[in-house]
């Protein structure tokens, strides 16, 4: 197994101009130990000479007392990587799935049974796979030829998690109705998280309810989030969870640079501040939840 990731971003936005790609730099520690969530360690998002290998990333999470991390595959190749990964390094632990943009591909190529049965096989290769995910709906991508396919494979996974009691992470994009029909309709496991929460406050209730759990990421602390500072503020620190979803969706000020799991504590210090909490309680609510989710590790 290769600690390299596997796939790299452009330097250059859509004009051509020349972006931002340094690290940001290591923020201050927190006082106490927290989890991200939801990380993609295999894909990169950064120049050649500046992608994090998974010991690389690892320590400077360790740095800035992020201990553990939850590494997320969202295809075949990826997930078995998660697998491998999670076996070999103790601070992590994997789910597995097939990311709902991958889902029309693989019916239209007339391999989706076969890719859902592979997952279900990884699901039950290691104890230290602790999750399906990332399954759900995305509507931004994906227009209405495939969205058929994504809720065949989206209740495939319901089961395998269901049948492994293993907990399932959701992907949603522009998808909350259809989400939570689904959802609804299907005997779920005991754990749902909706990871990077992207839904208002209206729709933070109606997950908070459901008594699933909400994780948070970068958009957070954008300027331009107020709906998803409001869906923050009415879920209950017992639902709360923390994600990077790196190497994607930095936080502010570190917006379009790399994302990478030592980043978590921008994020943390971020809601504490929104929940009028202290880091403290934050970071102990947010590591009691990722062990009621994903056990301990």
């Amino acid at each position: 197994m290769s600690d390299t990731p596997r796939e790299r971003r452009s330097a250059t936005d859509e004009s051509g101009r020349k972006r931002d790609r340094s690290r940001p730099p290591l923020p201050e520690p927190l006082p106490l130990p927290v989890t991200d969530t939801h990380c993609h360690m295999d894909i990169a998002d950064g120049d050649d000479g500046d992608a994090f290998g998974v010991t690389e990333a690892l320590d400077a999470a360790a740095k800035v007392n992020v201990t553990r991390v939850v590494q997320v595959g969202c295809d075949l190749p990826g997930a078995a990587w998660a697998v491998e990964v999670a076996e070999r390094y103790p601070s992590v632990v994997a789910t597995v799935a097939l990311h709902p943009n991958e889902a029309p591909k693989l019916a239209a190529g007339g391999t989706l049974d076969d890719a859902l049965a592979e997952i279900d096989r990884l699901a039950g290769s290691s104890p230290r796979v602790r999750g399906i995910g990332e399954t759900g709906l995305d509507f931004f991508r994906t227009g209405p030829e495939g969205v058929a396919a994504q809720e065949y494979s989206l209740r495939a996974h319901i089961e395998i998690a269901r049948r492994r009691g293993l907990v399932l992470t959701i992907h949603d994009r522009d998808a909350h109705e259809d989400v939570l029909r689904v959802l609804d309709d299907a005997e779920t496991p005991d754990c749902v998280v909706f990871h990077c929460f992207s839904g208002n406050e209206t729709f933070a209730r109606d997950v908070a309810e459901r008594g699933w759990y909400l994780s948070f990421a970068g958009p957070v602390t954008f300027r331009n989030a107020a709906d998803l500072r409001a869906a923050l503020a009415v879920t209950p620190l017992g639902n709360l969870l923390v994600e990077t979803d790196a190497p994607f969706l930095t936080p502010h000020p570190y917006r379009g640079r790399p994302n990478a799991s030592y980043l978590v504590p921008v994020t943390v210090r971020f809601i504490a501040e929104t929940l009028g909490q202290s880091v403290e309680t934050v970071c102990h609510a947010l590591q009691e939840n990722t062990d009621r989710v994903f056990g301990s590790w």
